[in-house]
């Protein structure tokens, strides 16, 4: 007995049908229109459109940040996304300081384990480089599916890699089809920008973006580009905020180089006026790189719809405004960096990017779901709606409007960047592996629903 989806249309990244949609246990059997089998159940989703489950490549949920941890959970962080039709993430499940690779597996892993309603792989950030680390590699791309690391050129002291490391690191997991994503912000400016607007008595969050400017980004796109060039390999560029950072990766491109880049929600729909609030409310947006302006979103929105841009994902990072934001308000360098994000995704892209005209509905899907699944070993399993493919469909109805609001989300924070902001469009069910999951604002999946995936090397 299946489940057959009647009278919607099917969206993927290449295409839009009305067509039904038959669901064998786990998996999309057939679309089609006389696809029901004897014993079959239909479900009407006449005017809905039928999109591949969102895949969020960037969360961070859980994170440890010296003695406080991200204020979502896998629990809390998974259960909105299922509420915002993401049905696979990819956190940074991370390496610190002393530990192996395989040690910052089996601490992600175990957090992991305390639930999590969709399905979920892991990134492996890498902050200590040496031989070991090296060899640990082969394993944990070919056994444990891990095929997408991270390092970063921000976070001196802590998270930041020298240009070397950063070279060693991308040789090396190429040879095994792995690739490495990475954080582009020269650390050292930052920490010398920072410092000069303290010393000048300028402590609150409306400094946070003076001391990242776009020319921070822009010298360590740069030079992450020349980097992999050098290298011969791939890399992948996480949440660019800028238009001079993206002709960067547009030019790469051009010359046939292998370059991937990802932009978040918070750089199409927010922009840097949100630092110039009251008191001490621009501490809710304080996020590396920062908001940017009107000019820079535009120009994103292009990138996006010209595939200069790969995939948007959330970085999904978030902290309570009330004991963690809060520690720096005397000094704008000590406020957690991060923002929530992952119920709302589909729903921004959709309402400020199809609805707007600046995306198509192929674009939509490409960008959230497709792409990510491709770049990150996961496709034809996730990304699309195809015979074999799992069904991990979402039941998008056009017509719904809503308004985004701390009061009614699923993340455990205490507070939206997106506070007040209108949508159009909204998830009406949520179809995760053939089951029913979510429908009409109702979560029906078990919190131990999701399951882990190993992941292919890169589709090039």
């Amino acid at each position: 007995m299946g489940i057959v989806l009647q009278g919607g249309t099917v969206v993927t990244a290449a295409e839009c049908c009305r067509t039904d949609v038959r669901i064998e246990g786990e998996t999309v059997a057939a679309l089609g229109s006389d696809i029901r089998q004897s014993g079959d159940e239909v479900r009407d989703v006449t005017g809905c459109l039928l999109v591949p489950g969102g895949i969020d490549a960037h969360t961070h949920f859980d994170l440890p940040i010296g003695t406080m941890a991200t204020a979502d959970d896998f629990v809390s962080g998974s259960r909105a996304a299922l509420s915002g039709g993401t049905t696979t993430f990819i956190d940074y499940a991370t390496q610190f300081k002393g530990e192996t690779l395989r040690q910052g597996m089996a601490n992600w892993h175990k957090r992991a384990a305390k639930g999590c309603y969709v399905d979920y792989g892991f990134h492996m950030a890498i902050t200590d480089w040496n031989e070991a680390v090296t060899a640990e590699l082969p394993e944990l791309v070919r056994k444990d599916g891990v095929t997408s690391y991270k390092m970063y050129m921000a976070y001196k002291g802590s998270l930041q890699v020298a240009d070397d490391v950063l070279f060693q690191a991308m040789q090396a997991l190429d040879r095994l089809g792995a690739i490495l994503c990475v954080h582009c912000e020269n650390g050292d400016l930052i920490v010398e920008l920072a410092r000069q607007e303290l010393e000048n008595g300028h402590c609150g969050p409306r400094y946070h973006p003076l001391s990242r400017p776009i020319t921070v980004e822009l010298e360590a796109v740069q030079r992450i580009i020349k980097i992999a060039e050098t290298a011969k390999s791939p890399v992948f560029i996480v949440h660019l905020s800028s238009g001079a950072a993206l002709e960067a990766v547009r030019e790469a491109k051009a010359r046939g180089q292998a370059v991937y880049a990802e932009t978040c929600p918070q750089y199409l729909v927010l922009d840097e006026e949100r630092y110039l609030l009251p008191g001490f409310e621009s501490a809710k947006f304080v996020l590396s790189p920062p908001l940017r302006d009107k000019e820079n979103q535009t120009m994103l929105w292009n990138g996006l719809k010209q595939g200069v841009l790969d995939t948007v994902a959330t970085d999904h990072c978030s902290f309570n405004f009330v004991g963690q934001k809060e520690l720096g308000r005397s000094d704008f360098s000590r406020i957690p960096n991060g923002i929530p994000g992952v119920e709302h995704r589909l729903a921004l892209l959709y309402s400020y990017g199809v609805l707007a005209g600046r995306i198509s509905l192929n674009d939509w899907v490409m960008r959230c779901a497709a792409q990510p699944a491709k770049l990150f070993g996961l496709y034809p399993k996730k990304g699309t709606i195809a015979p074999g493919s799992d069904a991990d469909i979402v039941v998008w109805d056009p017509t719904a409007t809503g308004m985004i609001t701390a009061k009614t989300q699923q993340q455990r924070v205490d507070y939206t960047p997106y506070e007040g902001i209108k949508t159009q469009g909204a998830v009406r069910q949520v179809y995760l592996r053939g089951q029913l999951a979510f429908d009409e604002g109702t979560i029906l999946a078990a919190p131990d629903r999701g399951q882990y995936l190993k992941r292919k090397p890169l589709m090039k």
